[in-house]
């Protein structure tokens, strides 16, 4: 069976004050069988690690950079995400595919980049809602997730953490039913298993967009849906750990 992973990305809110009550509110809640993983803003890194130092907690980065070093002023690497205590990133968050233009063959890079320095890639693919209109889902899925086969190879999905994150239910209060998220969950795994169905059927798939309290545990309860990418119920200690809760 997979192990449930749940995902808190609180984007680009907080101050340092949340950051070390948050992460401390989730740590002290000891929930089992869950891993779990705090994505704060780049600022907030140090105090989310040292709130979870020594606990079974996590952190991660929401993004890094496909380089190693160099001047790329603005940029986190991942050696430098390793060196402050980080253990897992977000690779290609519809956020920065939108907003900054990254391509496939760049979210590819970023994973690969992550893996080299042991960090934990969670992988984020997802159509908007023009795509799913036009019927496109699973063309548009399926190229995001094949472009880091073709890079990583299969074998790497041992080690990566796949979020299918549709575009037209993050931050929109929509969200995909179970049926509908369990769907596209089901063709990624099916993709994988062309190459390898022993690591498809161990690869966490997890779902983000909207996910509450009320609607995470139908959600998690679908075959395929190992957990959850959370954005604005991760800023509630209530409400993640709820969530939390439901993925056990």
């Amino acid at each position: 069976m997979r192990r449930k992973w749940v995902g808190g990305n609180w984007k680009m809110h907080g101050s340092r004050a949340l950051a070390s009550s948050l992460a401390g509110a989730v740590v002290d809640a000891d929930i089992a069988d869950v891993d779990i993983v705090l994505f704060p803003p780049f600022p907030y890194l140090r105090e989310a690690c040292a709130a979870c130092a020594g606990s079974r907690v996590a952190v991660g980065g929401q993004d890094l950079s496909e380089h190693e070093s160099g001047a790329f002023t603005g940029e986190v690497s991942a050696a430098m995400l390793r060196d402050v205590g980080c253990g897992a990133v977000l690779a290609g968050h519809s956020e920065r595919r939108r907003y900054h233009h990254e391509a496939d063959a760049q979210v590819a890079a970023k994973v690969a980049c992550a893996m080299d320095h042991a960090l934990l890639p969670v992988l984020c693919v997802g159509e908007s809602l023009e795509e799913r209109e036009a019927g496109r889902t699973a063309e548009v899925v399926s190229r995001q997730l094949g472009a880091v086969v073709e890079r990583c190879g299969i074998a790497a999905f041992e080690r990566i953490v796949v979020a299918y994150e549709p575009v037209w239910a993050i931050g929109t209060g929509r969200t995909a039913s179970p049926g509908q998220a369990q769907e596209v969950h089901a063709l990624l795994r099916s993709q994988l298993a062309r190459d390898d169905a022993r690591i498809a059927g161990s690869t966490r798939i997890v779902y983000g967009g909207s996910v509450k309290p009320g609607n995470a545990a139908d959600l998690f309860a679908q075959t395929d849906i190992d957990g959850g990418l959370i954005g604005g119920a991760a800023l509630q200690a209530t409400d993640f750990l709820a969530i939390c809760a439901a993925a056990r």
